[in-house]
């Protein structure tokens, strides 16, 4: 690596969609329902969580700190990630946002979007 020149962060590589759903199939015998179908290639809750975090953080070029909530929904999973958009000192000034991401059931994002920005030490009055 020459001076100057940053270290790429590694990505993690998936099955595609079309594996996935071959192994799935693979490993079912006789025909099933839709739903069934469906249940088979969601994607497990901590993998959502990855996921959501990886794939936002390919978008922003920013790595997400946490994430803070993740909920299945019909057609998939909504997550809130956390993310550091501005890094101050003190660290408690720093500005943070959080991120909505929508999921399909194999843990493709399909959407995002910022839905607060707030300091660091700022204590969500929501509770």
């Amino acid at each position: 690596m020459a001076a100057g020149e940053e270290h790429e962060t590694q990505r993690v590589r998936r099955p595609s969609s079309k594996q996935s759903a071959r192994k799935a199939d693979a490993g079912r015998v006789g025909s099933g329902t839709s739903a069934t179908k469906r249940a088979a290639r969601r994607v497990s809750a901590p993998r959502a969580m990855r996921y959501a975090a990886e794939q936002l953080q390919e978008l922003l070029g920013r790595a997400p700190e946490s994430v803070s909530a993740l909920k299945p929904t019909e057609d998939g999973w909504q997550a809130d990630v956390e993310v550091l958009e501005l890094e101050r000192i003190p660290g408690t000034t720093s500005v943070m946002a959080s991120y909505r991401v929508t999921l399909d059931e194999e843990g493709e994002l399909l959407a995002y979007e910022r839905t607060r920005r707030y300091t660091r030490a700022q204590i969500d009055p929501r509770g």
